[in-house]
């Protein structure tokens, strides 16, 4: 920690202050230092300081490891790990960037789809189990979340809106510029209210009066039972936070399932492979298979005279029908498996049943050494 600032002193903190101040005091300063808004040549570097002490002293287990060892992975690495990297990569920095724009409108229309937040979009991957039988999935991402300290309004108490002085309340500003051809009238949002033809004489200190914060969400995903990969959940109001308590947007929680060991998937058929001996293909038999749920064995039953890559099939020990208890089939694959050993009573009855059958086939020469090592092989066996 030598070549580090502490992170209370990056933040500007006492070393008792708790979360609401630390997340203050991160947003604060993260409007001055970051490149988006500040001219500094190391304005990126400062940010990456800032953005590192909060993502330590905003998660209770690093902040502990930190006060304790100096160092938030603890003395030789606690065992802690930290899986969602609290406001790491670029997502989080775009988001600042999107905080740092605002709520300018380009017109009626424009203004209202920014007040509006937007949709965010999120990938994730299950196992084919867990599609089958559904499960519940905790995700981490980053957005733009109503703030805390004004319930989304911009307004802490006490405070009002008021008609933009600057613009009187239309939302924009009239320039008039000297040309060759004469004067040139332009209309453009106003820079004061960002459009909204409204500004608040005491804007949150929190969110600076937009109504929402960069912050970092934990929220459960249910994944129904028989969900297919390419299908999208909608969770309603966990998208962008609306401008000033505008709507927010959704959030769409891209699944796919990840390909599996035993089984191929085709709607909701599962498909297999059963490997069967010769003899059991020519006599039939059955063959069990573990099934997609928990405890679950599938029998399929090979019927005399199966053929090498015929199929048979068990109903309703597939994957569930989304929204109800019905279920595909389970499809094998037949695969006879040829023994490229055999023993000499085995070759023998082999060459009998190929007499009976007519089947030509190659007459093996046999040693004495050879006989006598089939015979110490029939009795191993």
């Amino acid at each position: 920690m030598s070549d580090k600032r502490d992170y209370y002193e990056v933040l500007g903190v006492d070393h008792d202050a708790d979360q609401r101040t630390i997340k203050r005091a991160f947003l604060k300063k993260a409007r001055q230092v970051h490149p988006d808004v500040s001219d500094d040549p190391d304005a990126e570097e400062k940010f990456k300081e800032l953005n590192e002490a909060y993502s330590v002293l905003s998660d209770e287990q690093k902040r502990a490891n930190y006060d304790r060892f100096g160092t938030a992975d603890g003395p030789m690495g606690s065992g802690y790990v930290d899986f969602s990297d609290i406001f790491g990569g670029s997502g989080f920095d775009d988001i600042f960037s999107s905080f740092f724009g605002g709520g300018a409108a380009t017109g009626a229309r424009g203004r209202q789809m920014r007040r509006q937040g937007r949709d965010m979009s999120i990938s994730m991957t299950i196992s084919l189990e867990e599609a089958a039988q559904g499960c519940t999935k905790t995700i981490s991402y980053d957005r733009l979340a109503p703030c805390e300290d004004c319930h989304g309004t911009g307004m802490p108490d006490g405070a009002k809106e008021q008609p933009c002085p600057r613009c009187h309340g239309t939302g924009f500003v009239t320039t008039v510029q000297r040309s060759i051809f004469g004067q040139v009238q332009s209309s453009s949002p106003c820079p004061d209210c960002n459009g909204e033809g409204a500004v608040i004489d005491h804007p949150c200190d929190m969110c600076g009066g937009q109504g929402r914060t960069p912050n970092h969400e934990r929220l459960d995903i249910k994944i129904p039972a028989g969900i297919s990969s390419g299908r999208q959940l909608r969770v309603t109001g966990y998208g962008e936070a609306g401008y000033r308590g505008a709507p927010s947007g959704d959030l769409i929680v891209n699944v796919q399932v990840a390909p599996h060991e035993r089984f191929r998937r085709s709607g909701d058929d599962l498909y297999c492979e059963a490997e069967v001996s010769m003899a059991q293909a020519a006599l039939g038999c059955t063959v069990e298979v573990d099934g997609i749920l928990p405890d679950e064995v599938i029998t399929f039953a090979i019927p005399s005279g199966t053929q090498f890559g015929d199929t048979v099939a068990v109903e309703g020990m597939g994957m569930p029908h989304t929204g109800s208890s019905a279920r595909g089939r389970a499809v094998a694959q037949v695969r006879v498996t040829i023994p490229t050993k055999l023993s000499g009573e085995a070759r023998d009855l082999l060459e009998r049943f190929a007499d009976v059958q007519g089947d030509a086939y190659t007459h093996e020469r046999k040693t004495v050494g050879d006989r006598i090592r089939d015979a110490i092989d029939d009795f191993l066996d």
